[in-house]
């Protein structure tokens, strides 16, 4: 079964250059494009995608608000990839906050679009590597934990808080398997878990929030190389 997406940008160029681009690949179909927010809306509405490659800076709506509405009234599971040329800090949280699952700049390398993608439609998240650390920053600044955010970390067990900070860390499954010494299906039934019980969409949202509570500092702990 094909993926099925949406492409939203105020610029014809650009929208025909990511449909073509995305059309060579048989296990993905473009299904609608869309050139500013409120048409996004209307195309997620009729179209139903899997997956939306949404701009940012549109005339009237942005993409910021219609990815915020398209998720918030969505009966589907949709998946929105915000791509941009700007990756100034507030862009970043807002997309993020809004319920974005990924996040690139639209230098994307041609041949990286299909997989970031089928990796968003798979329920994975996506940052670019610039984006990941402006978001980082984010965190570094002087602590600011939401208490009633804090409260929601009652819900986990030990073992799924210990996961949560894993994930927030930057780990993978197979990392943090190793870290806490149980079984990679059991990191994934751990992580399956927290959205469920956090309400969470996916990893990047589960970062967001091991930040937000104060389970997780920025800076505790180098990642990378």
């Amino acid at each position: 079964m094909s993926i099925s997406v949406a492409v939203v940008d105020d610029q014809a160029l650009v929208r025909g250059g990511f449909t073509m681009i995305l059309r060579i690949h048989d296990d993905i179909e473009v299904v609608a494009e869309a050139g500013t927010g409120l048409e996004a809306i209307e195309v997620a509405r009729r179209h139903r995608p899997d997956v939306i490659l949404m701009d940012i800076r549109m005339p009237g709506m942005d993409g910021l608000e219609a990815t915020s509405r398209i998720l918030a009234e969505a009966d589907w599971n949709v998946r929105v990839v915000i791509l941009t040329t700007f990756d100034p800090d507030e862009y970043v949280y807002q997309a993020l906050r809004a319920g974005a699952s990924a996040f690139v700049l639209k230098d994307i390398p041609p041949e990286q679009l299909a997989p970031a993608v089928r990796t968003v439609a798979d329920g994975g998240a996506l940052l670019a590597p610039s984006i990941t650390r402006r978001l980082i920053g984010k965190f570094a600044a002087p602590p600011n934990v939401n208490t009633a955010v804090s409260r929601r970390l009652e819900r986990l067990t030990d073992r799924e808080r210990d996961v949560l900070a894993a994930v927030a860390r930057g780990s993978s499954n197979s990392e943090i398997a190793e870290e806490l010494f149980i079984g990679a299906a059991t990191v994934k039934s751990h992580v399956s878990s927290i959205l469920i019980k956090l309400g969470l969409r996916d990893r990047t949202q589960v970062v967001i929030f091991a930040y937000e509570s104060g389970l997780v500092e920025a800076g505790a702990r180098d990642i990378g190389h």
